[in-house]
């Protein structure tokens, strides 16, 4: 499969901007997409596609967290999984800090170094700035990079005495919105891939996949911006189909040119020839734009 871009970037830009509500509409009489579009969407990609097996170990910890005999667990990290243990909800954040404007494979290589050289979050606060740069510098802007996490763990530690996350898993997602808009740096779509990926919450993150595709399905108005669309659809879209149609909308996006806007200045896998489950919602939202 071809190395992906942007899975999710980051807003380090010295400032952290405050979480919109989860109860905001911002197109309150663009009734797209409905349920059944979401539901025939997921079930088209699905189809096409399979289920991206990158996000296997996430479903499955979604699937455990449902389970009763495991709800009273739920605030300390699962073990033993099929996937070797839920990673903590730090190495999450820190993860999608370090994917900001990589591939995948270029963040997954420099968060294995980051752990190689640091065995525990302790170490990378106590370390100098350089000494974290080289480590993360295989996964591109290592000065930012790094300023962010030395921050978050320097914020982390004074607010709350330890390195640790994990009492996020017991707030609501509004509450868990508030508390990450205090570290610097941490931008809502960051938020959002934690509390999808990490916290198993029901969000919708608005990467530059999802937000192509969205636009050329007629899922927002074609002036729609990511951060409206963001709240768009996490109003539209039902919960129990949040996670596999974003992993699947994202999966699609990277191989697909025929349904995203940008596609002719990416490198992607799909030529003029290759068939596109989702080129009748592209052709039904033109048409309806011309009307």
């Amino acid at each position: 499969m071809q190395k992906s871009r942007k899975r999710k970037q980051l807003q380090i830009d010295g400032h952290s901007q405050t979480p919109e509500t989860s109860t905001e509409e911002p197109y309150p009489s663009h009734h797209r997409p409905t349920p059944e579009e979401c539901r025939a969407v997921r079930d088209e990609l699905l189809s096409f596609h399979g289920f991206p097996p990158e996000f296997l170990k996430y479903r499955h910890q979604r699937l455990i967290k449902s389970a009763p005999h495991v709800n009273e667990a739920k605030s300390e990290p699962l073990k033993n999984n099929h996937d070797g243990g839920e990673e903590t909800v730090l190495d999450g954040l820190v993860k999608t800090v370090l994917s900001q404007n990589t591939t995948e494979l270029n963040s997954q290589k420099a968060f294995a170094s980051l752990k190689s050289a640091f065995p525990t979050w302790e170490d990378v606060l106590a370390a100098e700035s350089r000494s974290l740069e080289n480590a993360i510098r295989c996964g591109g802007l290592a000065p930012r990079k790094a300023s962010c996490i030395k921050n978050l763990l320097s914020c982390l530690h004074e607010r709350k005495g330890k390195l640790c996350l994990e009492y996020l898993r017991d707030l609501s997602i509004d509450e868990i919105k508030a508390e990450l808009s205090n570290f610097k740096g941490i931008g809502p779509k960051t938020v959002a891939c934690v509390l999808m990926f990490n916290l198993q919450q029901d969000d919708f993150p608005v990467d530059t996949h999802v937000f192509e595709i969205a636009r050329a399905i007629g899922w927002v108005p074609a002036i729609a911006d990511r951060n409206k669309t963001y709240l768009h659809l996490n109003q539209r879209i039902p919960n129990e189909l949040k996670f596999d149609l974003n992993c699947l909308l994202y999966t699609h996006g990277k191989l697909c040119r025929k349904c995203t806007i940008k596609g002719s200045s990416q490198k992607k896998l799909a030529t003029n020839d290759d068939p596109c489950p989702l080129l009748d919602y592209c052709k039904n939202s033109n048409t309806s734009k011309t009307k």
